[in-house]
């Protein structure tokens, strides 16, 4: 615990540190200034008895009396990884199938395989032979292979006579036999889809219904194998397309302007536990707006179990929506917008554009705590499991008296320390996804929605083993050698060297079990010739 946290407490108070007492100072001076140029009488607001205090702002040196009641963690099951997949380290390979097992390959052949007949009863020609679990997983592990190994154009990878060529794709499949299958495949019963189709502009209309099959069932499985931990995320996460599409949204504040938008609940790690496609407005609603229908649809109690802490961003925090969580036996935390229902409204003491960095001001309304922060500029915080401030500080660069740039230590809110350090598990999720992203050029939308989301180890490293388990290839060229029965040591270092030499001097790295050690190893009477260190 930092030095500047460890505040010693005196009669069951804590003692300011001498930057709170400059920053205290560095506030009332900021407050007489206000007070002064509104021409009002200076009065000592925090202690007036004023009725209806939830109308004024208090400072941070004020105690808050009411509190907040902490929560107790109660989730359904243990939180991490679930069994089967809890126990040792297990391989991509093997993560990889219990999200994508058989029933899930199986479906997929089966619809693709389905919907080609229909096509070639339509009369249009192609070449193709039915699709089995086996080939479905190949083509997928080619998906990774070329996230990985960048190149221009898809049919690039099945270049010949060239500088650019690579081996590897032609010997797992054809390149009319991939782009065959990019072309056709599937997630849904295409008897289904044309009986859907036909109800476009109705209230039955399902504008999910050729990926809803296979998100429903991925959905199910991330819950199923992984139970998150106490602290979680909603956000929004974009996938980009151009397709022409009703659902296709935009949203300027975001890197990826245009596509699919989802909604999704993630653990501090990265790890998405739940997520929903956003598909426009809906018949089916609460009446309390998008934001509490998102976050009660993705954060329920009978999967995660009580005393969950929900971190979101100012488009979902409102009071409405953070008293049903509590309700819910869920805490709740993050930055809300000025102007929602039930925020406070009040200039009584508010921070102002010259109010100091570091200055405080709270207002609690039952469980909902209040909490504005001036920094580079004001930020405002509701939260339902928090204290005002706890000493937290933050170092900040600041120009002294005397015109020096230094750092300095600024006072900082509990729930803002909090919401940094626990709210961006969705953007580290859209972060894994997007290195060596698999998501390719295509006028299929569907093909787009379903890119596959990946299980963190070395981004990298996880996605080649994976690649290569799918495509029933070796990843390296040469195995590792193994050292046979005749694997004998022979002596290579001198018994004169000096007692300090000896730790260091004459050692070498065996190729074959790869020991530095100050022994030589003999195999059919040659001596093998070792690396230095």
């Amino acid at each position: 615990m930092p030095a500047n946290l460890c505040l010693p407490l005196l009669h069951g108070r804590r003692v300011q540190s001498e930057e709170e007492k400059m920053s205290d100072r560095a506030e009332s001076q900021s407050e007489a200034h206000d007070n002064m140029t509104n021409k009002r009488p200076s009065r000592d607001k925090e202690t007036e008895e004023i009725p209806g205090w939830f109308c004024v702002w208090r400072r941070r040196s004020k105690p808050d009396e009411k509190g907040f009641q902490p929560l107790r963690f109660f989730p359904k099951r243990i939180p991490g990884v679930q069994p089967p997949l809890n126990v040792e380290n297990p391989q991509p390979g093997e993560i990889f199938e219990y999200f994508f097992d058989n029933e899930v390959l199986t479906l997929v052949c089966d619809f693709t395989n389905k919907g080609v007949a229909r096509n070639l009863e339509k009369g249009r020609k192609f070449s193709w032979t039915e699709i089995s679990p086996g080939e479905l997983k190949k083509f997928i592990g080619m998906l990774l292979y070329m996230s990985i190994s960048r190149l221009p154009k898809i049919r690039d990878f099945w270049r010949t006579g060239s500088i650019f060529s690579l081996q590897t794709p032609a010997t797992i499949m054809s390149r009319d036999w991939f782009l065959a299958i990019l072309a056709n495949v599937r997630m849904s019963d295409p008897e289904e889809d044309q009986q859907n189709d036909k109800l476009k502009g109705t209230e039955t209309y399902d504008p999910l219904h050729r990926v809803r099959p296979l998100m429903e069932m991925i959905g199910t499985r991330c819950r199923a194998l992984y139970h998150p931990r106490q602290h979680l995320a909603v956000d929004e996460r974009m996938v980009s397309t151009k397709a022409r599409l009703s659902i296709k949204q935009y949203m300027k504040a975001k890197p990826t302007k245009w596509g699919l938008k989802f909604f999704v609940l993630a653990d501090k790690n990265g790890y998405t536990v739940d997520f929903q496609l956003y598909t426009g407005k809906s018949n089916v609603s609460s009446g309390k707006g998008l934001s509490f229908d998102v976050v009660t649809t993705l954060v329920r109690k009978e999967y995660l179990g009580s005393g969950y802490i929900v971190y979101t961003d100012n488009f979902y925090t409102s009071p409405v929506l953070f008293k049903h969580l509590r309700t819910q036996g869920f805490g709740a935390c993050g930055t809300y917008r000025q102007g929602r229902v039930g925020v406070p409204t009040t200039t009584e003491n508010a921070l102002t554009k010259k109010s100091p960095r570091g200055s405080i001001r709270w207002i609690r309304d039952g469980e909902l705590l209040f909490v504005k922060w001036m920094d580079t500029r004001e930020v405002s915080m509701c939260s339902t499991i928090h204290p005002v401030y706890t000493g937290e500080s933050v170092q900040r660069w600041q120009k002294s008296p005397d015109g020096k740039v230094q750092k300095v230590a600024v006072p900082r809110p509990t729930a803002v320390t909090e919401y940094n350090k626990y709210m961006g598990g969705v953007d580290t999720s859209d972060q894994m996804i997007g290195t060596h992203s698999i998501h390719r050029k295509t006028k299929r939308w569907v093909t787009t929605c379903c890119t596959m989301r990946r299980k963190q180890k070395t981004q990298q490293s996880f996605q080649e083993e994976l690649a290569a388990h799918l495509l029933g290839v070796p990843l390296y060229d040469e195995p590792q050698k193994e050292a046979g029965k005749k694997h004998l040591p022979v002596p290579c270092s001198s018994n004169k060297q000096a007692k300090s030499e000896k730790a260091s001097m004459g050692r070498r790295r065996c190729k074959l079990c790869q020991r530095s050690t100050a022994w030589r190893f003999l195999i059919v009477s040659l001596f093998l010739i070792c690396k230095n260190n």
